[in-house]
C-alpha cells in the first residue's frame, strides 16, 4: 500500500495565498511544443465565485486538472487551505474537501441516480466499496445522498436510471455526487453546458447559493451566467492569465474583448 502523502505547511508562502482557501503559484504545463500553463498564479476566497474564462484551447480544463490533482504540474505550486498539496492525488484532495463537477459526464450511467451519489461520492474519496450491496443498504450513507438529491432538485428521480436523465440533470447529478464531501471549495468545468435558459437561471441561483457554504472555481461558457455569479474572473489566453478583476474591470479591458469573444460580445 502507498504511503499516504505529507501536506506541507509552508510558512514562507506570500501571505494572500496564506489567507485563500485554494491557490496557484506559478503553475507551467507543457505537452510538446504547446505550454498549456503558462506561470499561472490565481487564488479563491472565502465566500467567492472565481471565474476562469478564455477561448477554446486556452488552457482552462488542462488547469483544473492540476488543480483536482488529476494532471501534474511540471513547475509550481498548488495550495488548499493553507497547505501545499501538489503532490497529492485527486482522492487525497477531495478527502481534505475539494469537490469537483466535470466538463465531460463522469456518471455511471447503469446505475440509479441515487447510486450514483453513493458510490460517487465515496470513490471520490478514495474509499473502497467492494461490498456494492452493504454500502446501499447504510443509512447514513443514503440520508447524505438524499439530502444533496433534494438540494439539486432531483430527489423524485432517485431511483431512475442514470442514463435517461437530460443532459442537464446528469450536471445536477454530479453537483449531488460533489455535495457529499462536504467541500470547503468547489472546481465546476462548465455546469451549465445543455442546460438551456431555464436550467441554467435555475443553477445560476443555486450556485449564488452555494458560493457562502463552500467558493467556487468556475469554467463557464455562458457569459450571462458569469456576469451574474462572479466576483471576480481570471482570462486565460494560451495557457497565461492575462487579466484578473471584477466583472466591471475585466469587460472594458480592450486586450481582453479581443483575446475572449471579440468586442461586440461584450456590450451586455
Amino acid at each position: 500500500m502507498r504511503a499516504a502523502a505529507l501536506l506541507v505547511y509552508s510558512p514562507e508562502v506570500r501571505q494572500e495565498v496564506a489567507d485563500s482557501i485554494l491557490a496557484t503559484e506559478g503553475v507551467c504545463k507543457r505537452f510538446g511544443a504547446l505550454l498549456a500553463s503558462d506561470n499561472v498564479t490565481l487564488d479563491l476566497h472565502e465566500g467567492e465565485i472565481h471565474a476562469l474564462i478564455g477561448p477554446n484551447g486556452a488552457g482552462k480544463s488542462t488547469l483544473i486538472e492540476q488543480i483536482a490533482g488529476a494532471i501534474k504540474p511540471d513547475k509550481g505550486k498548488i495550495y488548499f487551505r493553507g497547505h501545499n498539496v501538489t503532490k497529492l492525488n485527486t482522492a487525497e484532495r477531495a478527502r481534505l474537501g475539494l469537490a469537483r463537477t466535470f466538463q465531460i459526464s463522469a456518471l455511471a450511467l447503469e446505475d440509479s441516480v441515487l447510486q450514483n451519489v453513493i458510490l460517487g461520492g465515496l470513490g471520490a474519496q478514495g474509499r473502497p466499496y467492494r461490498f456494492f450491496k452493504p454500502v446501499l443498504a447504510s443509512s447514513a450513507l443514503r440520508e447524505t445522498a438524499e439530502a444533496a438529491l433534494e438540494r439539486v432538485g432531483l430527489a423524485q428521480l432517485a431511483r431512475t436510471r442514470a442514463g435517461e436523465l437530460s443532459h442537464g440533470q446528469k450536471r445536477q447529478l454530479e453537483v449531488a455526487v460533489a455535495l457529499t464531501l462536504k467541500p470547503k471549495a468547489f472546481l465546476m468545468d462548465e455546469p451549465m453546458a445543455g442546460l438551456g435558459s431555464s436550467g441554467s437561471a435555475r443553477l445560476t441561483t443555486f450556485l449564488s447559493e452555494l458560493r457562502h457554504e463552500a467558493p467556487i472555481l468556475l469554467i463557464e461558457h455562458d457569459m450571462d451566467a458569469v456576469f451574474a455569479l462572479a466576483d471576480r474572473i481570471s482570462v486565460l489566453v494560451y495557457g497565461k492569465v492575462i487579466a484578473t478583476g471584477s466583472v466591471d474591470e475585466v469587460r472594458i479591458l480592450p486586450e481582453v474583448r479581443r483575446a475572449y469573444l471579440g468586442d461586440d460580445a461584450w456590450d451586455c
